[in-house]
């Protein structure tokens, strides 16, 4: 395990703010969530936030969230809008939506002032599978080149088609790489997980060796149960592109740093984390389903709400607790058992990070994940 000083030491936080959230590739929303032209969003990336706009030309675009006048910030974090120009509420700077300052009152024929020298900042940004990466200082590795490797796991479930159902908010006592490693292990699914494991088997895991900056393991559905609901059953429709162990299978994955993937039968599961504090972590929990299943009359997202709820109230009891055991002078690294070896892959992807290494390039060549996929499930 990584030392106590990694969970609760400010000035380590900071440096990850830094490094892995502004430094990197951070999740910053789903692109349901910008969804026509003029639609605008503002979210937390490492120390600052960045501001997303949908154009008329329908391409996303990220910008720091600073204006270019005075530095007020052009949306309020975690706030979204639709409207057909970027206008700082403070002195009413307006920009388009693709950056370029168009009005700033008292500069028009000043000489001297070039307005084209006055637009947004720019940020690298990719939408993937309807997930929103940016990159606040446009220096990592291209992220393409660590999500390739999962490619073949991801697009079968096409959560870029799926329909937002229901999404929750939370904010837990514990440090974001707590939640994390909570979240790839069912080492402790009998002790406080009753429900979940009575429709899948907590020791039916079966992970693969991560070929970037990413962990993945499936879980197996029991016989008779049809998803992870309170009964098994599922009460929406399968997802069109899935076959074999797929309708029979529950992926895990964790996309660094912030993204807890989780692909089910019927739905996608999506959790985000936003690092707050050392020892504290917010987390928007989303449920996507296929449309057909939303247009179906009678159709409720509960039956899978319901069930990660009490879930997602479960762990982030048990991750707090972490936290506060953490705390204590006597707390120190314990050995990891066989059933948590995605919670070692983890741990070693942060040690890397922590000794300079690139978290964002591929890894060192290893067999595909879909085909060790294969191979886990077969076994």
């Amino acid at each position: 395990m990584l030392p106590s000083a990694a969970y609760l030491d400010p000035a380590v936080f900071a440096w990850e703010q830094r490094q892995f959230f502004s430094g990197g590739w951070t999740c910053v929303g789903l692109s349901a969530q910008l969804d026509g032209p003029g639609a605008q969003r503002a979210e937390a990336a490492g120390g600052g936030s960045v501001l997303l706009t949908r154009g008329e030309d329908k391409v996303l675009r990220a910008f720091a969230n600073t204006c270019r006048h005075r530095g007020h910030e052009l949306l309020a974090c975690g706030t979204a809008t639709r409207r057909g120009s970027v206008v700082c509420p403070y002195h009413s700077w307006a920009y388009s939506l693709s950056g370029e300052l168009r009005a700033a009152a008292g500069f028009k024929g000043l000489p001297g002032f070039d307005p084209s020298q006055w637009g947004l900042a720019a940020l690298p940004v990719i939408e993937w599978h309807g997930l929103i990466f940016v990159n606040s200082s446009a220096a990592a590795e291209p992220l393409a080149r660590s999500l390739d490797s999962l490619e073949s796991v991801i697009a079968p479930y096409e959560p870029e088609r799926l329909v937002i159902g229901r999404q929750c908010h939370y904010e837990i006592a514990a440090n974001w790489k707590v939640v994390c490693e909570n979240y790839t292990e069912c080492y402790h699914c009998p002790a406080i997980h009753p429900q979940l494991c009575k429709v899948s088997p907590p020791k039916s895991g079966h992970g693969i060796d991560p070929a970037g900056s990413w962990t993945c393991a499936w879980m197996d559905l029991r016989d008779g149960m049809d998803t992870m609901s309170l009964d098994g059953r599922s009460h929406s429709m399968p997802l069109r592109g899935l076959a074999g162990v797929q309708l029979r299978t529950v992926a895990y994955i964790v996309l660094f740093p912030n993204v807890l993937l989780s692909l089910h039968p019927d739905y996608v599961m999506t959790h985000r984390l936003i690092p707050l504090t050392a020892g504290t972590t917010a987390v928007e929990c989303t449920w996507a389903f296929a449309p057909e299943a939303g247009h179906a009359a009678g159709f409720s997202p509960d039956y899978a709400v319901d069930f990660w709820d009490l879930t997602n109230r479960q762990d982030w009891l048990a991750c707090e607790s972490v936290q506060r055991g953490l705390s204590s002078e006597h707390a120190a690294p314990g050995p990891l058992s066989r059933e948590e070896e995605t919670v070692y892959q983890f741990v070693t992807m942060i040690a890397r990070g922590y000794r300079g290494q690139p978290l964002w390039a591929p890894a060192a060549p290893a067999a595909s994940a879909a085909a060790a996929a294969s191979t886990s499930q077969a076994e």
